[in-house]
């Protein structure tokens, strides 16, 4: 079965925001899916949810401009609306922008289907004619002019396919137009996202804008007590430390940083979780004289940066962990 083909078989139905989002019943209802297809995302039960979870479930239940999520690299922006898109079964049609990304990319085009020439829908196209979310990752490298041709569809008029005879797509109800970002269309003035564009402000005017920071200390700690519960809690504490303080250092709020100056890595989320899991692992070459969590840090982080960052983030490791020797 097609994409195309789980799409037409779907059907929308209600469901009790409270319900979805926090377990508890609220009477109020929004409008869900009642299955899911290949690219409705799974929840992940260990998510940690951001602050920010609520401007989104706000915008999920009901038709309201496009969505504009924007926040430093690491912060989980596309990860947050998927798994609110994934409580409510709702299929995900993704596209990462960049330079080459041209419109009739996202609509669709003609190609040989059993000998025949047929036209194929692009994930815009589908999102609008059979409901669902269209995603759009890092809009901000897109060129200002590819990105004007969404304007039309921004505004909430229908979708015209020259190549398909003209075909004229009205937005189904359950609908949805999100974009993520690093900047927040003005083009980057930090020298930490290169690549990035400053968008149409006609462009940005039609999007509600959502920032999307890194997750509060406590959300985290307790999200490592729940994933690790056999570290010592003093030494989950200090790892969210830690990478609280490499993301300081990554968007040049360091407390001895001069502007401009920043380091070429940064801590997700994802990435806590991996170093966590990865110094429980390797527990054992403690025997040996090599400390576990600095062997971690290298493989979850360590060895992406550059020598000079690799070497900052070993020195402030032996600062915010003082009872270990660094391997």
């Amino acid at each position: 079965m097609t994409l195309e083909q789980e799409l037409q078989n779907l059907s929308g139905i209600q469901l009790d925001a409270g319900e979805v989002f926090s377990g508890k019943k609220s009477g109020r209802l929004m409008n869900g899916f009642s299955e899911r297809v290949s690219c409705t995302p799974t929840v992940n039960s260990e998510y940690l949810f951001h602050d920010s979870m609520r401007d989104i479930a706000v915008w999920f239940m009901s038709p309201a401009d496009p969505l504009y999520l924007f926040g430093p690299t690491g912060s989980g922006k596309t990860s947050l609306i998927k798994q609110l898109a994934a409580k409510l079964k709702y299929p995900v049609l993704e596209v990462t922008a960049h330079g080459r990304l041209d419109f009739p990319d996202l609509v669709g085009h003609h190609s040989v289907q059993k000998g025949n020439m047929e036209f194929q829908y692009g994930p815009l196209a589908l999102a609008m004619k059979y409901g669902g979310l269209f995603l759009l990752n890092e809009i901000d490298l897109l060129d200002p002019a590819t990105a004007s041709g969404l304007n039309g569809i921004l505004d909430g008029e229908s979708l015209c396919i020259p190549e398909n005879g003209g075909e004229m797509i009205n937005a189904h109800p359950m609908f949805r137009l999100a974009a993520t970002a690093n900047t927040n269309g003005a083009a980057d003035t930090t020298g930490l996202y290169q690549g990035t564009l400053r968008q149409n402000l006609a462009f940005m005017d039609r999007f509600w804008l959502c920032e999307v920071g890194y997750p509060e200390k406590g959300a985290e700690i307790s999200l490592l007590g729940n994933i690790a519960g056999d570290l010592p809690e003093s030494l989950r504490e200090s790892m969210v430390e830690y990478a609280n303080e490499v993301r300081q250092l990554f968007m040049g709020m360091g407390d001895k940083q001069h502007y401009g100056e920043t380091i070429d890595v940064t801590f997700s989320t994802r990435t806590l979780i991996r170093w966590v899991d990865l110094t429980v692992k390797f527990q054992p070459l403690a025997k040996q004289g090599i400390q576990p969590v600095t062997y971690a840090l290298d493989r979850a982080l360590g060895f992406r940066a550059a020598p000079e960052t690799k070497a900052m983030l070993h020195e402030l490791a032996q600062r915010i962990f003082p009872q270990l020797a660094d391997e």
